[in-house]
């Protein structure tokens, strides 16, 4: 994940509408080490446990830093840079007690790294997902020398790549849409930074809108009805925003159509796929006239279309 870029807008943390659903960081304040504590409050005891609970994630202790960077009210960094220098506040056993039950991180510390950007989070929207940083990149390349002036972000979620791409296009503006609510009032508080540069809409896809954009970009649900998910995503996540048919390709045969009437001339359409669908959706794309460039993540899989 790449770290934030000075002069390049940092969104808040914590959205003031949602703030219950945001877990709070020990009041706030960071605690100094006790010197006359006992070892088992030492922050590496307490990676270290709470890592052991976390077995079933992908980053244990990566999670395990995370919160309790979050318990005591400081950056990841600041904690990893001097662990001696902090006591672990009572705080911590909540957070580790939430994540050992599969609630993802990024719900409970409120805010998840995508791109330069912290995007606040939580219940209502998609986590953000390192793999979607290849469909900036695919958009970065291809507009390189040439930033559009128009953005329109279908399945924003919460602002996810609509706001990535504002920060890297200043004189851009764009629109997302989503049909969640609760989605659009995470991205109307990570777009805030943004003032009038990005705005949002409650739809069906693209069903109401009117008017041609230089660059879409649309991330939809392509998980089929079938597939079994981890706990911490088919418990938590919004079904909403995974699950697209039988085949996880329904929301991909009503966007093509729509892709070709709303992209202006010149224009591109970059839309994130499941790993093993890069032949179906190409199919589609192909079918309303596009030609059709494949990148691939940082694991070499299918994860991006770019359609000209």
């Amino acid at each position: 994940m790449r770290s934030g870029v000075d002069g390049r807008p940092t969104l808040p943390l914590v959205p003031d509408d949602v703030e219950g659903h945001v877990a709070g960081a020990a009041n706030g304040v960071s605690t100094p080490l006790d010197t006359n504590g006992g070892g088992s409050n030492s922050v590496p005891a307490a990676l270290a446990d709470a890592a052991t609970r976390f077995a079933f994630s992908a980053t244990p202790r990566l999670d395990a830093e995370l919160l309790l960077a979050h318990a005591l009210g400081i950056d990841r960094d600041r904690l990893l840079l001097d662990p001696d220098r902090w006591t672990v506040p009572a705080a911590f056993a909540d957070l580790v007690e939430r994540r050992a039950a599969h609630e993802p991180v990024a719900y409970i510390t409120g805010t998840r790294g995508f791109w330069t950007l912290d995007l606040a989070v939580g219940p209502g929207a998609l986590v953000p997902r390192a793999d979607s940083e290849t469909l900036v990149e695919a958009a970065l390349a291809h507009f390189a020398g040439r930033p559009p002036a128009t953005l329109l972000d279908l399945g924003t979620g919460p602002g996810t790549l609509l706001l990535a791409l504002l920060a890297e296009w200043p004189a851009a503006r764009g629109l997302g849409v989503d049909a969640s609510a609760a989605a659009l009032g995470w991205a109307r508080v990570n777009a805030a930074p943004f003032g009038d540069r990005a705005a949002f809409v409650q739809g069906d896809w693209a069903s109401a809108l009117f008017g041609r954009f230089d660059c879409i970009v649309c991330n939809p649900p392509y998980i089929a009805t079938a597939e079994a998910l981890a706990p911490e995503v088919a418990a938590y996540e919004p079904a909403s925003a995974l699950f697209a048919g039988d085949d996880g390709l329904a929301d991909y045969r009503r966007l093509a159509p729509e892709f070709r009437r709303l992209l202006a001339p010149g224009g591109a359409v970059l839309v994130e796929i499941g790993w093993t669908q890069a032949a179906a959706v190409g199919d589609l794309l192909r079918g309303e006239g596009f030609v059709v460039a494949e990148h691939r993540d940082l694991g070499g899989r299918p994860r991006v279309l770019l359609a000209t």
